[in-house]
């Protein structure tokens, strides 16, 4: 039993580092899909008819691409033209992805706040965006944070799939181990120990901030 599962110790350093690529792409993604999500959401709800219609259609389309057919077509299309490499394509990639979905839990915890607020904020002399900023947006922001958190576990997920265009992520680390050791077995129930693990943790972070801010409430 100790020798099949050998190969794990002697490779670690790659796994490990095929992790820590994986956490970097995740986190790159992240930054870019919260700024976008964001703002495609405060579209959504925008009086604007022509605003909407132009986050709707963003949302719809993405949310209608198969993730995988959108890493390849950034990858070899989009790639090309701007010169990005397999890393940046991935982070592309599962940032826009990922903010379409984004965009729709902003869309619902900023529906989900009473429309008295808002009312109240503009009878009081704010203007729309200080009413978004200071009265809105805190409040729906308790409101998404547990599907904001569900979101960036599916994004770490998610991340695997740009194995595909050569990132050299802990999937593809893991599939050259099993085509040169044959310990399939071995290599993917400890691939797959160590996803569960980053997302456990997440879990429990996320866990702890929705019990503070109860407190604060």
């Amino acid at each position: 039993m100790g020798g099949t599962w050998s190969v794990i110790p002697e490779n670690f350093d790659l796994l490990w580092n095929g992790l820590l690529l994986t956490l970097q792409l995740s986190a790159s993604a992240l930054l870019v899909s919260i700024p976008v999500g964001i703002l495609l959401g405060l579209c959504r709800v925008s009086g604007n008819r022509i605003v909407s219609f132009l986050a709707v259609s963003y949302v719809e389309f993405i949310r209608g691409v198969p993730l995988l057919v959108l890493l390849l077509w950034i990858f070899f299309v989009l790639g090309k033209f701007l010169k990005l490499g397999p890393f940046w394509s991935g982070v592309v990639g599962l940032g826009l992805f990922s903010a379409a979905f984004i965009a729709e839990i902003v869309r619902a915890g900023i529906q989900a706040v009473p429309r008295g607020q808002m009312e109240a904020a503009r009878s009081s002399g704010m203007s729309y965006v200080q009413a978004m900023r200071f009265i809105i947006l805190p409040q729906a922001f308790r409101k998404v944070l547990p599907p904001m958190a569900s979101q960036f576990i599916t994004l770490i997920k998610d991340s695997s799939l740009v194995s595909v265009i050569s990132v050299v992520d802990l999937t593809l680390v893991a599939k050259n181990l099993v085509a040169t050791s044959f310990r399939a077995l071995e290599v993917w129930t400890f691939v797959a120990i160590m996803y569960f693990c980053i997302t456990f943790f997440l879990s429990q972070l996320i866990a702890l901030l929705e019990r503070r801010y109860r407190v604060s409430e």
